[in-house]
């Protein structure tokens, strides 16, 4: 039956879902094993509920339901795209992927720490920034004692590495 002979209140809206957090073209999707827990853990909370919504309101279920697996559909592929990274394996006094890194700015002395993680990972209030960042691109591969600069065009700001660390 042609669209034209539906009434307006049968039409369902496309539900729209964000995007998840930006991975540049061509970039591995690496995550620690936190991260990668946590992708699972939200993949269970949304099939969780998927499985509570209201079947009683047909149309409001469906558009719940579409809303649900639209959001499942970029988590599976991210979670597909997922590659672990072991931080343990790498040298202990150098930053890289994973690593909690405490440095000092060394214009206005304010210390800093932040772990680097995967985008999914990345949470700014609980002290975690995406390795896609400047910040942490500009940490990467530095020593204790070490200056780490980030460029940002008509300004760089100079850190000193304060502290590495590890924690599985």
């Amino acid at each position: 039956m042609s669209r034209g002979f539906v009434k307006e209140d049968d039409q369902e809206e496309i539900p729209f879902v964000a995007p998840r957090a930006d991975l540049p073209e061509g970039t591995e999707n690496l995550v620690t094993e936190r991260g990668m827990q946590l992708l699972k853990n939200e993949r269970t909370a949304l099939l969780d509920e998927q499985e509570q919504l209201d079947t009683t309101q047909e149309k409001e279920y469906r558009i719940a339901f579409n809303h649900i697996n639209a959001k499942l559909q970029l988590l599976n592929d991210r979670l597909r795209s997922a590659k672990v990274m072991d931080i343990m394996k790498y040298p202990e006094d150098e930053v890289h992927f994973g690593a909690t890194v405490t440095f000092r700015n060394t214009q206005n002395k304010a210390v800093q720490t932040f772990q680097i993680v995967g985008v999914d990972e990345a949470n700014i209030a609980k002290k975690k920034i995406s390795f896609t960042t400047p910040l942490a691109r500009a940490l990467m591969l530095k020593k204790v004692g070490e200056e780490a600069i980030l460029d940002l065009g008509s300004k760089k700001n100079t850190f000193e590495i304060l502290e590495i660390k590890y924690e599985k």
